[in-house]
């Protein structure tokens, strides 16, 4: 089995590459199933029902969030119904949507980290429980972790060695360099990157960004456009879960 991870896809750049594209990368690469981080996708910042269908239809299995889950009309009630567009799992229990679903025999599990986002729930609070959960139905789970600090990843992915396939880290936008197997047989990566215009400030337009890091005044984001690429991961793994390789995907687009 072969699972692609598509890095948070950024703004309207990224969802055309993903809608152009995706399909012949899949085939390119023979992957079986693909998880995609639509964290980002509306205008930089949150994802809308409407744009959720389209990464589907373009060829996503599953959609994970992050901590710009509610930042658009309309999330509550779709997440409350969608079986394959997940949000963090450690939001408050009374928010709509869940963060595991098994599709296709693969279990994905969507967490927040606790530095810096401040989720409802701390992560490692939350995980055994979730992944004891997907494990009474499936081997093969992947967790795509949501975080700020490269720390709080890398202990995830050690807490987790040897009971999920894949800890894939999200959030940063910048890829790195430190795709691994661990002992336990579980598929690391801290950051899977970023799927939009890298010809920015992770994905802003690179101009405001420095105006408001260098005046400390508001300065309202836009989406870049240019340097678009295709960022993320491919994880083979075995019948009963075990990673065998991992990869990091950079694809320039178009």
């Amino acid at each position: 089995m072969k699972i692609l991870f598509v890095a948070d896809v950024f703004g309207t750049a990224g969802r055309r590459a993903v809608e152009e594209r995706l399909r012949s990368l899949r085939a390119e690469l023979g992957a079986n199933f693909c998880i995609l981080n639509g964290e980002n996708v509306a205008d930089g910042a949150g994802i809308t029902p409407k744009l959720a269908d389209k990464l589907l239809a373009a060829g996503a299995d599953v959609i994970t969030l992050g901590n710009h889950v509610w930042r658009r009309d309309g999330m509550g009630a779709y997440l409350e119904k969608s079986e394959r567009v997940i949000r963090p799992a450690n939001l408050s229990r009374h928010a709509p949507g869940r963060g595991l679903t098994i599709v296709d025999g693969v279990a994905v599990i969507n967490v927040l980290g606790s530095l810096f986002l401040a989720p409802h729930i701390n992560p490692f609070e939350e995980i055994d429980a979730i992944v004891a959960e997907a494990r009474a139905k499936t081997q093969m789970i992947v967790v795509d972790f949501h975080a700020e600090a490269t720390s709080e990843k890398v202990a995830m992915a050690r807490w987790l060695d040897g009971r999920v396939t894949a800890v894939i880290g999200t959030h940063t936008h910048v890829q790195t360099n430190d795709a691994r197997v661990q002992p336990g047989g579980t598929a690391a990566l801290t950051d899977a990157g970023m799927t939009g215009p890298h010809d920015s400030v992770i994905g802003v337009e690179a101009d405001l960004a420095i105006r408001r890091m260098r005046t400390g005044m508001p300065v309202r984001f836009y989406p870049a456009e240019g340097g678009v690429r295709i960022e993320g991961a491919l994880v083979e793994c075995s019948e009963d879960g075990r990673a065998t390789s991992i990869e990091t995907v950079r694809v320039p687009f178009p």
